[in-house]
């Protein structure tokens, strides 16, 4: 790192933990990941007749294959004919076998929302009456088993590729030109390319898998394959092999033309030219992943995708090219060793890579997370804070590699100073050799091959003494050394970040617990009276202007079958608060169950009521209330009863 990190250092940080602090303070609820918002037949209804289909109803656009909408009857026997459609809009329907019997039926669902990640749940209604399930084995593998892991393997390999591919490239133009003729880099950038363009074809054949079914054997069944180049993602993965045939271009260009360049003006106008080109392809691939993922849905995501390409970019440039330099400082070859010049140059680029990286990460945390309790209540968090304490770790080895970047740059003087000498030494040499000859003579052919044979043999000489003496240099060493160590914390950050963005947003994970802590321990699930009534009390806070308040569920008789459910929302000074919408869910953890939406009806100010709750089965049901007190503020809250 360069030596004007220590004066800006403090104030940086301070400066950031004041934006992220006052980010994190003023965070509203936002889901990147779709969610059921209404269906037919609704959830815990009992209608007197069979009913020809059912049809969901998300928050956005969804990719389903035919396995993703299944119903079972009461014996857990799938009564879906046929394959999912899409009538209109956001709503998903699957047509019905005839003449159903009575009894309750299961409605299970496993889609892929735009944020390339599989949702699914489940929810009931009965027929004429209710009746015990059988909802074992409800839902499909997707996303885990053999496949899984493969397409995790395949996306880690696709970010390495690209950081090496980058930043390989950016360390060549912007930090040590000469490396273009050396062979290790040529071979680290083109490896590079050859990775994140064979991972990308390995991610396109496992996606129709690892979103539906979860078998290899699927992995080359074409209509999978065909459904997903109709997605999302499957979009951005063939835009990417279209960028990397650019890439490819640029690689040629950057290791043929560019390198045989001689003439000083010609070679900066190329240099120029390649610069712009390959900004363009690497910020078109970084946007192959923003436009596909996180970034691109939930809140802000017109800022988001565009912070998510310069957070790659700059991942790309300062691990990127820390391998470049790695390579370069163990494999360059005698004649063209990487300077102390160069690494000075890297130092700077990866200063200003890590200041970019603070300052988009921080919103990138902010967006996911939205409080600070999620740091720690949920596995977004605590993979975002390993990740922190890595990316921590790693500038303090930058720092320790910044000194010994100094060392070399105060020896490099001495070294080029003894090496001019050396030069003007041999050149009086050859002066006074060429003077002892007769004027006039020639040599003999066998002196000029003989004189020809010791000149080779005294340049290779000269350039392994100057290995061994560049190789014995503590500081040359010590930077080696630190720079390796680096490389080993960059392959463990680069682990964590790629399990990072197959991880549901923390956002997400909290509207589906409680809002916090101290929501859920607050107070306690009690019977109201000897009836076997249940009241839960739950206290909510959504953010914004008023959003405080207590929400009061009743449930009558709490067993299994039908119930009355009533719930109550009460301002902090116990009036009624009449707020613009009220969501229930129910969902039995331990028989992966759920959740199972309930919509109630408004009654009065503060009251709303539904009848007929489908229970399915006793157990330990988590309840969830999601409280809206205005257009875009609202918390989910939850508590855990035993109901039957």
């Amino acid at each position: 790192m360069t030596r004007t990190i220590a004066p800006r250092l403090r104030t940086l940080v301070l400066v950031l933990l004041t934006v992220t602090g006052a980010l994190l303070a003023g965070a509203a609820p936002a889901s990147a990941h779709a969610a059921l918002t209404g269906s037919d037949p609704a959830q815990g209804v009992v209608v007197d007749k069979a009913p020809t289909q059912v049809s969901l109803t998300f928050s956005e656009k969804v990719a389903m294959n035919d396995d993703s909408l299944q119903v079972l009857d009461p014996k857990g026997k799938n009564v879906e004919t046929g394959a999912p459609v899409n009538p209109g809009g956001t709503t998903y329907a699957v047509k019905l076998k005839g003449n159903l019997p009575k009894g309750t039926y299961t409605v299970a669902y496993q889609v892929v929302s735009e944020d390339s990640h599989p949702v699914s749940g489940a929810y009931t209604f009965s027929i004429g009456a209710p009746s015990q399930t059988v909802v074992s084995g409800v839902g499909t593998a997707a996303g885990g088993g053999v496949v899984g892991a493969l397409y995790a393997v395949g996306r880690y390999v696709s970010y390495a590729g690209f950081i090496v591919l980058a930043g390989g490239a950016a360390f060549v133009l912007a930090c040590w030109q000469r490396g273009s003729g050396v062979r290790a880099v040529q071979r680290l950038v083109v490896g590079g390319w050859l990775a994140l363009t064979a991972a990308t074809l390995w991610l396109l054949l496992l996606r129709g898998s690892y979103t539906s079914s979860g078998k290899f054997g699927d992995v080359f069944d074409l209509n999978l394959l065909g459904q997903v180049l109709q997605t999302k993602t499957g979009a951005a993965l063939v835009s990417r092999l279209l960028l990397l045939a650019a890439a490819a271009l640029f690689i040629a260009v950057l290791f043929g033309a560019y390198n045989r360049r001689e003439e000083p003006a010609e070679k900066r106008d190329l240099t120029f030219g390649l610069a712009v080109g390959g900004v363009v392809v690497a910020a078109g691939l970084a946007a192959s992943w923003a436009m596909a993922e996180h970034a691109s849905t939930g809140l802000q995501p017109g800022i988001a995708m565009p912070v998510d390409v310069l957070h790659l970019l700059a991942v790309a440039a300062w691990l990127g090219g820390l391998t470049a330099l790695l390579v370069a400082l163990y494999r360059a070859p005698a004649e063209t060793p990487v300077d102390s010049a160069a690494v000075h140059r890297f130092s700077r680029v990866a200063f200003g890579s890590v200041v970019v990286l603070v300052a988009t990460g921080t919103y990138q945390s902010w967006r996911q997370l939205g409080s600070w309790s999620a740091f720690t209540e949920t596995r977004y968090g605590q993979l975002l804070l390993v990740k922190i304490a890595l990316v921590a770790l790693l500038v303090g080895i930058a720092w320790i590699s910044r000194g010994w970047t100094g060392r070399l740059l105060e020896t490099a003087g001495a070294r080029t100073a003894e090496k001019a000498r050396r030069e003007k030494e041999r050149e009086k040499e050859q002066v006074g050799s060429a003077a002892g000859k007769p004027a006039g003579r020639k040599s003999a052919s066998g002196d000029d091959t003989r004189a020809a044979q010791l000149a080779r043999q005294r340049a290779a000489m000269d350039a392994a003494r100057q290995k061994r003496l560049r190789d014995a240099d503590p500081n040359r060493f010590g930077l080696r050394r630190s720079v390796l160590a680096e490389a080993g914390v960059a392959v463990v950050l680069l682990a964590v970040t790629t399990w990072l963005t197959q991880t549901e947003p923390g956002r997400t994970e909290l509207d589906a617990k409680a809002s916090t802590s101290s929501s859920s321990s607050s107070s306690s699930s009690s019977p109201a009276n000897s009836s076997g009534a249940l009241t839960l009390d739950m206290p909510f806070d959504t953010g914004g202007t008023d959003g405080k308040g207590l929400v009061r569920i009743d449930l009558d008789p709490a067993r299994v079958g039908g119930n009355e459910m009533h719930v109550y929302v009460q301002r902090p000074n116990g009036r009624a608060f009449d707020v613009p919408e009220v969501k229930v869910a129910f969902t039995l953890e331990a028989k992966k169950l759920g959740p199972l939406p309930v919509t109630p009806d408004h009654v009065t100010t503060g009251h709303w009521s539904a009848s007929g709750v489908q229970i399915p089965m006793a157990g330990d049901w988590e309840i969830a209330v999601t409280v809206r007190t205005s257009d875009i503020d609202q918390v989910t809250v939850s508590k855990n009863a035993q109901i039957g």
